[in-house]
């Protein structure tokens, strides 16, 4: 029996290890997803948004004022979207973290049954489930904690990752925003700086969906191809709008 003790002790504890090592890939991996929602919208919106105003107006300094609006504004939305995620898992987590206590209080027997059946999954004998079973029920938060991970597939939230979103969110897309408004700082004819814009943007549009499709494992070349042709296409469609109606 001591043997399986700290048989299972290890193993469990191992495994407890290895999550706290996914723990540190979920983390990087949030990191990533904030600056790939950030740095997106944040390349692609204010480039139509100057596009837009390019084919209307002749003024640089009009597009410039604008432009710095809209991405304060739109950091402003995006990181709120991104804290209101991260407070929702949050809220989530606790929520079924409550639930799972109040189940052990007052449904024992059907959660001893859970915990043997995730033994059984994981393919060992009922010996062992019995056994390893027990050694789990001891403890009432070592118990919960095993039926968020492994019964529902939670892990505990990061408590700051709702401000790290809106943080991260942001500031993506005030750096991916200020791409494209740059080129109008220096030339003050509005048509020239959005050849300029649009070659700049184009390119990092390129290159971001580029390394975006590399991580995710999508075909690297398609995906930067992909990428660009949405931020063109969105350019194009506000370019041509504002001089359909400044024609009128």
């Amino acid at each position: 029996m001591e043997i399986f003790h700290q048989q299972f002790f290890y193993t469990y504890f191992y495994m407890s290890d290895t999550h706290l090592h996914l723990e540190e890939h979920l983390q990087s991996s949030d990191l990533l997803t904030d600056i790939v929602i950030g740095m997106s919208d944040g390349l692609t919106v204010p480039f139509a948004l100057a596009a837009g105003l390019s084919g209307a107006v002749n003024s640089t300094s009009i597009i410039i004022i604008a432009g710095i609006a809209e991405i304060a504004a739109g950091s402003i939305a995006m990181g709120l979207g991104g804290y209101l995620a991260g407070k929702t898992e949050q809220d989530h987590y606790s929520s079924e973290l409550k639930k799972e206590y109040w189940e052990i209080d007052n449904k024992r027997d059907v959660e001893i049954e859970e915990v043997k059946l995730v033994f059984e999954q994981w393919g060992l004998s009922k010996e062992v489930q019995t056994k390893a079973t027990e050694e789990i029920i001891k403890d009432k938060d070592r118990w919960v904690d095993f039926m968020m991970k492994h019964e529902l597939g939670l892990e505990k939230p990061d408590s700051m990752r709702a401000r790290k979103s809106a943080f991260n969110i942001g500031v993506s897309y005030i750096v991916g925003g200020l791409v494209p408004l740059s080129p109008y700082f220096f030339i003050h004819d509005s048509l020239n700086a959005l050849q300029v814009s649009a070659i700049i943007t184009l390119i990092c549009l390129y290159v971001f969906g580029f390394f975006k499709s590399k991580i995710t494992g999508v075909n690297a070349w398609w995906g930067g191809l992909k990428v660009m042709l949405i931020g063109a296409a969105a350019a194009g469609a506000a370019f041509g709008i504002a001089k359909l109606i400044e024609g009128k």
